[in-house]
């Protein structure tokens, strides 16, 4: 670029002025750009924030600051910028026209805001960085077209479904030699199994496709970080099985995946659940597997804080869970106040407070005779009195089922569950 930036003449420069702007004007152009663009404008607030928008900050501060210096800024300055960022786009399979067209809009959002600060007297300096903007348009697009290709022509995606297709043989119990050598993994004798459930959200389904592609991403190089080595995982983001080869006993003991929960939570924007089973073997996959899908879910459906769980941490909620006829039976003997909100709500607060009655009434915004009016109604219903221990406990199972196991309830009497 020939041209060049007049000597400032009393006031900053346009281009220092913009400099003094840029945090602002970053954000900007990243709500004009992938922000606004469908379907990206429909995923959740700040879902590219964290990736995007230092890119955005470090890049174009870098290349106001080269105007200012009268330099050009080469292609390789600006692929150190773009080139990350591309990368994870085409993992995640963000189309590519989609960004091309996200990438014009916050260089046309960028225009505007020197159009705007730009006085009378200072068309030449505009005229620069619209020429300069042009040229880092052309850089930016070459290095996300390359790197596209560079992503669909690599063996990334080979790797990536040869790995999917050994986890999901070992999970199944089939021989997985052959799978291990084309995923060019070393099969472990004991795997640390992780069951990962989030809380479901309801998106459009191009939405929730470019949200799940970014979490599974997310989680992979969050595991491989932890396992040292590419780890083995079936999450299709929102459930999903990782295993990652046996640590050390004393690595073992500590609570790395606690940490690991608390990470995807921030990154994803939803409760995380994990089930942890260590030191499993290899013809104990499978069954393992479906144990802590379910143990993970299970803390979903209790509405448990997100974390990490392991089987000691719900054995009665587990056991509660498993079918049979004490399990049906539980559940018809709460029949009769299912269909009554303020007994169930009643028998929730008593759970929880036990003998402080004063107590539970206050959670529910009753009178103390109103909440005992309401326990022997329970009593009364069901035959099974919530003021005595043993009874209490036997309420409390048949309402963790309830809650757990709806294809288990059986049908409300007819003239019961209305008071």
């Amino acid at each position: 670029m020939s041209l060049a930036l007049s000597p400032p003449t009393g006031a900053a420069p346009l281009v220092a002025r913009l400099l003094t702007r840029w945090p602002q004007i970053s954000e900007r152009m990243l709500a004009a750009g992938l922000g606004a663009t469908p379907p990206a404008a429909d995923l959740p607030e700040g879902h590219f924030t964290a990736e995007v928008l230092p890119a955005i900050y470090a890049c174009g501060r870098a290349v106001l600051q080269a105007i200012g210096e009268e330099r050009a800024f080469s292609r390789a300055e600006v692929a150190a910028f773009a080139g990350p960022v591309a990368q994870r786009h085409a993992e995640d399979r963000i189309p590519l026209p989609l960004l091309i067209e996200a990438i014009h809009g916050s260089a046309q959002s960028l225009l505007q805001e020197a159009v705007a600060l730009a006085e009378p007297a200072e068309s030449h300096e505009l005229t620069v960085i619209g020429g300069r903007l042009l040229d880092l348009l052309m850089h930016i697009n070459v290095t996300v077209v390359e790197t596209y290709t560079e992503v669909e022509q690599s063996i990334y995606h080979a790797e990536r479904e040869a790995r999917r297709a050994l986890c999901a043989a070992l999970l199944g119990g089939l021989p997985a030699e052959e799978l291990a050598a084309r995923a060019d993994t070393a099969l472990a004798e004991r795997y640390t199994v992780l069951a990962i459930h989030i809380r479901h959200d309801e998106r459009p389904s191009t939405v929730a496709t470019l949200i799940s592609r970014r979490r599974i991403r997310i989680l992979q190089r969050a595991l491989d970080a932890r396992a040292g080595t590419t780890a083995l995982a079936t999450f299709d983001g929102s459930t999903g099985i990782a295993l990652l080869p046996n640590v050390a006993e004393a690595e073992a003991a500590d609570r790395r995946y606690e940490r690991l929960a608390e990470e995807l939570a921030e990154q994803f924007g939803v409760a995380v659940f994990i089930a942890e089973y260590r030191a499993v073997a290899r013809a104990d996959l499978p069954e393992t597997a479906r144990e802590a899908t379910d143990l993970a879910e299970l803390a979903r459906l209790l509405g448990k804080p997100p974390g990490v769980y392991r089987l000691d941490d719900l054995l009665l909620e587990h056991q509660l869970t498993r079918p049979g006829p004490a399990r049906e039976r539980l559940v018809e003997r709460i029949a009769p106040i299912l269909s009554s909100p303020h007994l169930i709500e009643a028998l929730d607060a008593h759970l929880r407070h036990g003998p402080d009655r004063k107590a539970a009434a206050a959670e529910i915004h009753v009178h103390p005779n109103t909440f005992s009016y309401r326990l022997r109604r329970i009593a009364e219903l069901t035959g099974i009195d919530p003021a005595e221990p043993y009874d209490s406990r036997l309420l409390a199972a048949a309402l963790t089922i309830h809650r757990l196991c709806p294809a288990a309830e059986a049908s409300v009497p007819p003239g019961h569950g209305v008071d």
